[in-house]
């Protein structure tokens, strides 16, 4: 089957929610895909932050492989290996007690949602159900999390939201010292803020929220589907700034591209979800619990944390270099393999070169260039990425 046809094909039958880049994407291994025409290209999305492990990567593969030749599915109702195996990992390797598997990274927010007003009803008052979110902020697609998201452009065309959300300045302690009050449940942010342009927070922001959560009897939730297994160059986010929150929610690249979900809480907050209150039919299957303990143990044991900080302070000290060569270029931040590099024009145009010239890179905004290639890339290959990265904005500029 021809591009041209597949491309056709996509734009007729598809629900026309993608703006999808003119190639078609058919294998790919460690940090290189190729399309249908053959081509190769350095893939520095890691499909929005998912493929931790690169494409392909041998033990995921195998894990796949014998979890479809032994047990796809049962539903929630029995107990199965894999899945307490990797609750077990998760909560040994992070704050939490307790895990609730689903999904996606939006249904990973709508449980803590759901877990923050029914415990606040339980424990604190009947009418305390608010949660407080940052402007600027991605929380999902969902009705719910599309409320908790801080862009108005996300939610133009769905409205009436759901009620109960309020936002305020992200990286703004006093907005929230004034927001909360007795109806407040929790505060719902990223340590990093990805597709809102990778905003770092100050180094006093998630200690300063920590303590407004505790002096109000709110929870601290964080949303790390983007910024954890060790993005950040830590295998949490939240590790940079020695406190830890109440809730936490995963995706992305807890089973390396397989769907799947996760919050992490601690007890006796999990207790509030009680039989029958929350549930998920394809949450947590054998299938991809299997996969998601193969991915998770294989980045603790290569130490790919500690690899993301240090190859990421390579990649960049390779940006800022562009930026002392590039005046378009505004800033370079970001922690680890999560980098944006801020432009004085859109960054769209920079995006379409830089794929012609076999690099694949996001935005985030109209105006950011992120990058958050596979935790497996290595300094040669970023020199080879930033080679690239700089000869198309040489050729923008000119």
């Amino acid at each position: 089957m021809d591009t041209k046809t597949l491309i056709e094909w996509s734009n007729r039958f598809h629900v026309p929610t993608y703006t999808r880049a003119p190639i078609c994407l058919v294998r790919g291994e460690g940090v290189r895909v190729w399309d249908s025409d053959g081509r190769e290209y350095l893939d520095f999305t890691g499909g929005i932050a998912v493929v931790a492990l690169g494409h392909c990567h041998p033990r995921v593969t195998e894990a796949i492989r014998e979890a479809a030749a032994t047990l796809i599915h049962t539903s929630n109702l029995f107990y199965t290996a894999p899945q307490a195996r990797l609750a077990k990992l998760l909560c040994e390797h992070s704050f939490g007690d307790r895990v609730f598997f689903c999904n996606s990274g939006a249904e990973a927010n709508e449980a803590a949602i759901k877990l923050a007003r029914k415990y606040a009803r339980e424990h604190l008052a009947s009418d305390r159900y608010e949660i407080i979110a940052a402007r600027n902020s991605f929380h999902g697609r969902t009705l719910a999390t599309l409320t908790a998201t801080g862009q108005e452009k996300y939610q133009r065309g769905f409205e009436p939201l759901v009620p109960g959300f309020k936002h305020v300045p992200y990286n703004d302690l006093r907005a929230v010292e004034l927001a909360l009050d007795s109806r407040t449940a929790a505060v719902l942010v990223e340590p990093i803020q990805g597709e809102g342009g990778v905003i770092v927070p100050d180094d006093d922001y998630l200690p300063g929220l920590r303590k407004l959560c505790d002096e109000a009897g709110a929870l601290l939730i964080l949303d790390e589907i983007q910024t954890g297994m060790g993005r950040t160059g830590k295998l949490w986010a939240y590790q940079h700034s020695g406190v830890e929150p109440d809730v936490m929610t995963l995706a992305k690249a807890l089973a390396n591209g397989i769907p799947i979900g996760a919050m992490i809480t601690r007890d006796p907050i999990g207790q509030a979800l009680t039989p029958g209150s929350h549930a998920s039919t394809f949450g947590g299957t054998p299938f991809v619990t299997a996969v998601g303990l193969a991915a998770l143990e294989t980045l603790l044991e290569e130490k790919l944390p500690e690899r993301a900080a240090r190859v990421g302070r390579h990649l960049t000290a390779g940006l800022q270099g562009l930026k002392a060569r590039h005046p378009v270029i505004r800033d370079v931040r970001g922690k680890g393999l999560l980098l944006g590099v801020e432009m004085a024009r859109p960054a769209a145009p920079v995006v379409t070169a830089c794929r012609e010239a076999g690099l694949l890179i996001l935005t985030a905004g109209d105006t950011v260039l992120r990058l958050a290639p596979p935790l497996i890339v290595d300094e040669a290959t970023c020199d080879r990425a930033l080679a690239i990265l700089g000869a198309a904005l040489a050729a923008q500029a000119a």
